[in-house]
């Protein structure tokens, strides 16, 4: 691939990361706080592509440049990850990824007070993390809200899972609440609920790992859409 190529090749790629960085198609690959460094990657791969386009004319103007060799078209074929970058974002992982990991719940520093006023929106670490280390005692005779899409292992137990980022979605890992009480008739895999309930001392083991997994005692439910970030912006090793 000659110079002109490369250059091309690296204008678009930029490119694409502009716009990932841009828009929500970066939610899909990386935590928000990570787009600032998105958005200037791509900037500096377009200032590169067009120092080396600037370069190749002027090298070219002065008449050095050298002899050329056709380079392999199959080369282009580097351009299509770039355009699946752009044109097609991919889903969000969901409920086949989250039962073959192990929960990454894990025991958190300290717990804080709870807001006034119920139900009281939790996120399902922040829910996880009471009923499982905080043995439920800031959860006592509170009603809590909780989103999440919903995982059915090979028994039919529904989980309300969350998939947590350390930094991006190749690192996912997912958080579980086991549910019981009164669910909907009708369970689909990967669909989203917002859940409201009262927080249980029932407490049940990851079979992939052994981590602790607590249950929520449902008292309503509705689907929702699927959230603008789907991963927990609330994960914290």
């Amino acid at each position: 691939m000659n110079r002109q190529a490369q250059a091309a090749v690296l204008f678009l790629l930029g490119g694409a990361l502009l716009h990932a960085g841009a828009t929500d198609l970066a939610l899909r690959y990386v935590k928000a706080e990570l787009r600032p460094l998105l958005l200037l990657s791509g900037a500096v791969l377009i200032a590169a592509a067009l120092a080396t386009a600037w370069y190749e004319r002027k090298r070219r103007g002065t008449g050095n440049s050298g002899h050329s060799h056709p380079e392999p078209r199959i080369s282009w074929l580097l351009l299509l990850p770039l355009l699946a970058l752009i044109l097609i974002a991919p889903p969000a992982l969901g409920s086949y990824s989250a039962l073959r990991s192990g929960t990454a719940l894990q025991k958190p520093y300290a717990l804080g007070p709870l807001p006034a006023g119920d139900p009281v929106p939790l996120s399902v670490v922040d829910y996880a993390s009471r009923a499982a280390y905080g043995h439920g005692r800031s959860l006592d005779g509170r009603t809590v809200r909780v989103t999440g899409f919903l995982a059915l292992d090979h028994g039919g137990r529904p989980y309300l899972v969350r998939m947590a980022l350390n930094c991006c979605a190749a690192d996912a890992q997912p958080v579980k609440i086991a549910l019981t009480g009164q669910l909907p008739p009708v369970l689909r895999p990967d669909a989203w609920l917002e859940v409201t309930g009262t927080a249980t001392s029932r407490l049940a083991r990851d079979p992939v790992n052994n981590g602790p997994i607590p249950y929520l005692r449902v008292t309503s439910a509705r689907p929702v859409p699927v959230p603008h970030d789907p991963y927990d912006e609330t994960w914290n090793n």
